[in-house]
């Protein structure tokens, strides 16, 4: 089961290690992968995902994102909220 997990803007969000993140060219989409399988993500998880690459912190993707698709609307909550499913599922791990 998940927990809910309440994401920082500070922290840096990286795929954990038991998964690997990847572009399915035969899908359009990005994939992630572990050893029992793979989910196939919409666009925007595959662009938020695409940025949690323990560098980044969560600001700066919500803003990278923001300078992406200006015409967007909410993309901080929904970001946030995509985030917080992301780190209860264990895909995420962070250095803060």
């Amino acid at each position: 089961m998940s927990e809910t997990l309440l994401p920082k803007k500070e922290w840096i969000p990286t795929i954990h290690s038991h998964f690997r993140l990847q572009w399915e060219e035969t899908q359009q989409a990005y994939v992630l992968l572990y050893p029992e399988g793979m989910i196939k993500l919409n666009f925007s998880g595959g662009e938020i995902l695409s940025r949690c690459n323990g560098k980044s912190t969560i600001q700066t993707i919500i803003e990278d994102l923001q300078h992406q698709f200006p015409d967007a609307h909410n993309i901080e909550q929904d970001v946030l909220e995509f985030l917080s499913i992301a780190f209860g599922k264990q895909w995420l791990t962070t250095y803060d």
